[in-house]
């Protein structure tokens, strides 16, 4: 490094964030960027330490440390501090397909693993990755390459999300033919309907795919392959050398509860995706109201909500529930609250499970006073009134306690602890349970007994010939930087079967 005492010279500073009370008036992003020279002090933080866990992306504990995609953290780091934005792209983009995706929505899995933070605050690498990536597109650095010779060979990738994006664009560099099919009417999958407009602007992944096409890289809308019979699997078999299955784990884990045929119930992942998309459709029209910002999506307006589900989509729920004018929120966590700090069986460079206050969470606390979390606590029975309309929900607390058959551990409900909690929505964030069943039954492709797509370890090659299966309809529901690296890798394995050799 540049700077070898920077480290001790430089405390973390991060990017300043609008206060809750302006970020909820809107839904555009709220996390701001640092001035290039407080971004290079930052970057200088780097130790160029003698084993980086934050570029190694391995399995420890079952969970992931560093970088899935392996970026080269150090050396990013280092033409950072030094000024070298324009270097510093071109080493990102050697690894890297969508920095500007992850500098927003990843959680920093390089950072959790940095050396810095073993004793002090991790280097702000996430921050570091936004800058380089802003920098390049603000100065027409970011190209998509464009073939100069085409293979012949054609690629079909049924999924727009992060891992399908990631595959298409290595492989149409290569010279394949590529061709995006879409099930919703806008490109993009997850990173569009799936994650809020504060997270990741929707503006981010249009110039991206502008990029794309003009690559060469061709995109079909409302294309529902499997269930429409003009995008059945006999038509990509038969007109493609290779299919890719990107379609994500898109099947929600239900709540098997009395009354869950209750109106006003429903699941995350199709609320958020309801809310962007009228959100795109009206231009992000706001309705001006007397003291509210009022938006097209009405059906959250003075009403008590309850989210189920601790992570990261039941906090977007939360999130949007305040921006829409909620009444009230809570949200049910059916864990303990983790630790405030990292306990002996946890050490770094594990992934810290600690308490982490996330967006959501702070703008309820600003908007109704306290954390909407309850922990151990999970929902009994939904309660309609006469017109079969949600009107409040039963809740329960959970205890830990052995399966006498499988030995593991489990939350059950403790008898006399039920309390009635008003609720006139119910968001369902609990988890997906792998790929729908249409998608994966139609091309004919085997599933683990997790219901993900079944393939041989270190491979994405199906039991079906020349049919792929990449992301988390692979791997279950995980993070978008574990997307864009098996899309990658996976272009990889694609074109070494097409071709009987592979330079990607």
């Amino acid at each position: 490094m540049g700077k070898v005492t920077g480290f001790m010279e430089y405390e973390r500073v991060v990017g300043p964030v609008s206060s809750e009370e302006e970020r909820i008036k809107n839904f555009n992003e709220f996390h701001k960027t640092l001035p290039l020279e407080e971004q290079k002090k930052q970057a200088a933080r780097c130790m160029d330490c003698g084993v980086p866990f934050c570029q190694a992306g391995a399995m420890i504990s079952g969970m992931a440390s560093g970088c899935p995609l392996h970026n080269l953290v150090p050396e990013l780091n280092d033409l950072i501090y030094r000024g070298n934005l324009k270097q510093a792209y071109r080493r990102l983009s050697i690894t890297h397909s969508f920095p500007e995706f992850t500098s927003r929505v990843c959680p920093a899995l390089c950072e959790a693993a940095c050396t810095c933070g073993l004793h002090d605050e991790p280097v702000s690498t996430k921050e570091n990755e936004k800058t380089v990536i802003e920098y390049a597109y603000a100065n027409g650095l970011v190209r998509e390459i464009t073939p100069k010779v085409r293979t012949g060979k054609k690629v079909a990738v049924i999924g727009s999300g992060p891992s399908g994006l990631a595959a298409a664009q290595l492989l149409n560099m290569r010279g394949h033919s590529v061709t995006v099919y879409e099930r919703n009417d806008r490109i993009g999958g997850l990173l569009r309907y799936g994650i809020p407009n504060m997270k990741l602007d929707k503006s981010i992944i249009d110039r991206r795919i502008n990029l794309m096409e003009e690559a060469g890289i061709s995109f079909v809308t409302n294309a529902d392959a499997g269930r429409d019979k003009k995008y059945s699997a006999k038509k990509f078999l038969s007109e493609y050398d290779s299919v890719i299955l990107a379609c994500g784990a898109s099947n929600p884990r239900d709540i098997k509860a009395p009354g869950r045929d209750a109106k006003g119930i429903y699941f995350a992942v199709d609320f958020l995706g309801r809310v962007t998309k009228s959100l795109l459709d009206s231009d992000f029209k706001i309705l001006e109201k007397k003291d509210k910002a009022l938006f097209p999506f009405n059906e959250v307006a003075d009403k008590n909500v309850v989210v189920i589900g601790g992570g990261d989509t039941g906090n977007d729920c939360v999130g949007t529930s305040i921006r829409l004018g909620a009444k009230s929120v809570i949200q049910l966590e059916m864990m303990p609250e983790p630790p405030k700090e990292r306990l002996g069986g946890n050490p770094w460079p594990e992934w810290p499970r600690v308490l982490k206050t996330d967006y959501g969470q702070e703008e309820a606390i600003y908007k109704f006073g306290n954390d909407p979390r309850i922990y151990k606590t999970t929902v009994k029975e939904f309660v309609k009134d006469k017109s079969g309309h949600l009107k409040e929900v039963i809740i329960v607390s959970l205890e830990a306690k052995k399966d006498e058959k499988t030995g593991r551990m489990q939350m059950v409900p403790m008898e006399g602890t039920e309390k009635k909690v008003p609720a006139d929505l119910v968001l369902i964030a609990a988890g997906f349970l792998g790929s729908e069943n249409y998608v994966t039954e139609s091309f004919g492709v085997e599933l683990d007994n997790r219901t993900n797509v079944k393939t041989k370890n270190g491979s994405f090659a199906t039991n079906k010939e020349k049919v792929y299966a990449v992301g988390d309809m692979h791997r279950g529901q995980s993070l978008v930087v574990w997307a864009i690296a098996e899309g990658r890798s996976c272009a990889k394995e694609v074109d070494k079967d097409l071709m009987g050799y592979t330079n990607l």
